[in-house]
């Protein structure tokens, strides 16, 4: 079974990619990059990523995987859209690909932030039906 990362382009984001590639490495499995794209609009069935969003995540596990030595495990990019609930999308891809773990980065946060982590990972961290492996970026 997969390990899923949630794709971002930040420097935690990419840390999460890292890990999740590594995690893969020594549990001989693939990877999911999950790119969830938020539209801003409530209902977004029938709705799908914008193409350039995956060819902007697809391009950022390339650069990335090129800097690894060794073997890189397989990966793939899966997208959805969202309209607003990123959480909800990252869980529901989680669950319809069948991932064991699920990998998401975060940031350092200032004292008023870590009162209230931010409301995505709090989401995923509280809600997710495999277990979260946190990665913050240095």
């Amino acid at each position: 079974m997969p390990v899923a990362v949630a794709h971002h382009s930040t420097p935690a984001g990419q840390a999460a990619v890292r890990a999740a590639l590594d995690w893969a490495a020594v549990h001989q499995t693939s990877v999911l990059v999950l790119h969830v794209e938020g539209t801003g609009s409530g209902d977004t069935r029938d709705t799908q990523a914008n193409p350039a969003g995956v060819r902007e995540a697809e391009q950022d596990l390339t650069e990335i995987t090129q800097q690894l030595t060794g073997t890189v495990p397989d990966w793939t990019v899966v997208s959805t859209a969202s309209g607003g609930d990123i959480a909800s999308a990252l869980l529901d891809l989680v669950v319809e690909h069948g991932a064991d773990v699920l990998v998401i980065g975060s940031r350092r946060r200032s004292a008023v932030g870590k009162l209230m982590m931010g409301s995505t990972v709090q989401r995923v961290l509280l809600d997710s039906p495999v277990p979260v492996l946190v990665i913050k970026d240095s």
